[in-house]
């Protein structure tokens, strides 16, 4: 696909790390012009240096897809300045404190909802209406095989997770006239800095148990993620919308 992307233009969120750097990266690579939110502007601008390195253009908002004016700033910066939304990445989210449903605070469940399933919700607004003045687009949520199954002390996660796919499947069915594809993916254990915090440490034991169950016994990349993404926007998805993408190691399968 090298190259396929040239003259088009890419939205992610949370992309100062993990897979949402690796995406951005991705969509540079085959030509894409990148625009890229997140709340660390540091490595955001890093995020930003990254893609322009490999010969594309790439602008950096910084936003907290939990406020409404931030989403709409960033989608108005990305249309402004590039006159076009091509495809979008809706991939900024936390997992919340590892805590039993019982112990979570009113504060807790907020922040994670707000983040996760209402920040996703107000992008793919912000998303969808300029999509649909332009002639279509591909958007891509990044859920979670949390979104397919239960996790202990990661229930708000789950939940937003859950409520993403969704989302997704509702737009797909009202968009799918305005020639906008919709899908969510469901990574598995990734090797990234949330991971690392929700395993702990290697006597916890959690991250054994857990590869004990995966088919490939190893932890995804952000960039195998990132494939599937991009794959998922490009022309060779045109007939795929609607769909939940589990990319996992085949730890639902065991």
């Amino acid at each position: 696909m090298a190259g396929s992307m040239m003259g088009k233009v890419a939205l992610v969120t949370g992309g100062s790390s993990g897979i949402g750097r690796a995406t951005c990266e991705a969509f540079g690579r085959e030509g894409a012009t990148v625009v890229l939110a997140a709340r660390r502007a540091n490595e955001g601008e890093e995020t930003a240096e990254l893609v322009r390195s490999s010969g594309s253009e790439a602008l950096f908002v910084r936003a907290d897809i939990s406020q409404s004016s931030d989403v709409q700033v960033l989608v108005d910066a990305c249309v402004n300045r590039y006159g076009r939304l091509d495809y979008a990445c809706n991939n900024a989210g936390i997992e919340g404190a590892l805590a039993l449903l019982v112990d979570y605070t009113e504060e807790q469940w907020d922040d994670v909802i707000n983040i996760n399933l209402k920040g996703t919700w107000m992008c793919m607004k912000a998303e969808i209406r300029h999509m649909r003045e332009t002639g279509g687009g591909s958007i891509v949520n990044v859920a979670s095989i949390g979104g397919l199954i239960g996790f202990p002390r990661l229930g708000p996660y789950s939940a937003t997770k859950h409520g993403m796919i969704g989302l997704t499947k509702t737009a797909a069915i009202e968009y799918a006239d305005d020639k906008i594809r919709v899908n969510v993916i469901c990574p598995g254990l990734i090797d990234t800095a949330m991971a690392d915090r929700f395993v702990g440490s290697p006597e916890s034991g959690v991250e054994d148990y857990i590869m004990s169950l995966t088919a490939m016994r190893r932890r995804g990349t952000p960039g195998e993620i990132a494939e599937s993404v991009l794959w998922l926007c490009s022309d060779a998805a045109s007939y795929v919308t609607g769909t939940s993408m589990v990319v996992d190691g085949g730890a639902l399968t065991v």
